[in-house]
């Protein structure tokens, strides 16, 4: 696996570190489980780590070294790519030929180093983009900055050159036809899955609260991501001042707890959201909490009556599985693979748009009428059920097998 851009031994939810670190990281296992080695490159990003380290048995993580150690952002990368090639392949060399039967990239720039190592390799590229620049140039936050060119030509290049491509939902691989002009006969839609022994019902609500330090009994939303335009934490905030204004008397028993660090543009004002609270006057309701991931991070979605994710663009939506495995329902923009990934009316809730008064309406239905929340909670647990890492592996080492058998297909008939 080829992830140059985020290390999947970084903590999701800051940084360049997310959805995708959560997929790499438990497709690996997965399959390792089953017997296969498997090893993914990264870009390293310290002189402190080691070139080689494991994850988990039958997983290892190489760190090729490519530019400065530090303060690359994703904008700056393009220009590593030779230099995080050259290191690929050099680590490569050292095994006897043929050591690697497939190569899968995740995220266009390391597509492009798959597309170059496929060659010379003699292996075939599965490829999967996990967000595509114009489909989030389409869909915008205001102030935000669109996907550069070089990312959509890239992404173009890609597209054409790998022998799979794999989204997660049907509505991607949609994107993907007429958006990049890809071969749907080249397309494999696999959906992410969920850890359904981390992320399991709370047995005790109030406990999970008691350990945030929320107030029992507590009307609690949250939100659980990178903080960023794209993923919108500021509808939430926004929704929840409406809230407040149609109900001051709820100020008393609100909590809004806000689970991430800065990302991607949001690093340009790392403070933003927390003064947004002060402007809309609901500081006193809304805590920010760093990053954290596993049994932690359970606990959040446990302790919530609702997860928001308001995102403006999202090709699936991990923390959506993530807290309805918890029994919490999530309410979500109707956008990209989110409504996949949350069933309407039945795990949680869709809305159309972003205004925070259709976002109130929708977090008010769930959070102050028990017996709504109860429905689809009960929803929520047997929608996330239905996906899970083991079934994503197994669907993408099937792709693998077939994307080899094409390759050896395609070589004899050329020999003959």
């Amino acid at each position: 696996m080829i992830s140059l851009h985020t290390s999947p031994l970084a903590q999701p939810g800051t940084g360049d570190a997310g959805g995708m670190n959560v997929y790499v990281v438990e497709t690996a296992r997965r399959m390792a489980q089953r017997g296969v080695q498997v090893e993914i490159f990264t870009r390293a990003t310290s002189s402190d780590l080691p070139p080689v380290a494991e994850l988990a048995p039958g997983v290892l993580v190489r760190h090729i070294t490519a530019g400065p150690y530090g303060g690359l952002g994703k904008e700056d990368l393009p220009g590593q790519l030779c230099a995080f090639t050259a290191g690929v392949l050099r680590d490569e060399a050292r095994h006897e030929p043929g050591w690697y039967d497939v190569v899968h990239s995740h995220y266009w720039l390391s597509g492009q180093v798959g597309w170059l190592v496929r060659d010379r390799w003699g292996v075939p590229l599965v490829h999967t983009a996990h967000t595509l620049a114009k489909v989030k140039n389409a869909s915008l936050a205001d102030g935000d900055r669109p996907e550069p060119l070089v990312r959509v030509v890239g992404e173009e290049q890609v597209a054409a050159e790998a022998d799979r491509l794999v989204t997660s939902t049907q509505a991607e691989a949609d994107d993907l036809v007429a958006a990049y002009g890809a071969d749907p006969e080249r397309i494999r839609t696999i959906a992410p899955g969920v850890d359904l022994r981390t992320f399991t019902p709370a047995r005790d609500r109030e406990a999970a609260r008691a350990a945030l330090g929320v107030p029992a009994g507590a009307v609690t939303l949250a939100f659980v991501g990178r903080i960023q335009p794209l993923k919108a934490p500021d509808v939430l905030l926004r929704a929840a001042a409406v809230m407040l204004a149609r109900d001051p008397g709820l100020r008393e028993r609100l909590a809004v707890l806000v689970v991430g660090g800065p990302s991607g543009t949001g690093l340009a004002e790392p403070e933003s959201l927390v003064s947004l609270a002060r402007e809309l006057g609901i500081a006193d309701v809304v805590r920010f909490l760093p990053p954290r991931a596993g049994a932690e991070l359970a606990e959040v979605y446990r302790a919530a009556d609702v997860v928001a994710v308001p995102s403006h663009s999202e090709s699936f939506g991990l923390v959506a599985l993530e807290a309805q495995a918890c029994g919490t329902p999530v309410v979500a923009a109707a956008v990209g693979g989110l409504p996949t990934a949350v069933a309407h009316e039945r795990s949680g809730l869709l809305v159309d748009d972003h205004d925070p008064g259709r976002w109130a309406d929708a977090l008010g239905r769930v959070v102050l009428d028990q017996a709504e929340r109860q429905r689809l909670a009960a929803g929520a647990v047997e929608h996330a059920a239905m996906f899970s890492w083991e079934r994503t592996a197994d669907a993408l080492l099937a792709t693998y097998a077939e994307a080899r058998r094409a390759q050896v297909g395609g070589a004899a008939g050329v020999a003959v």
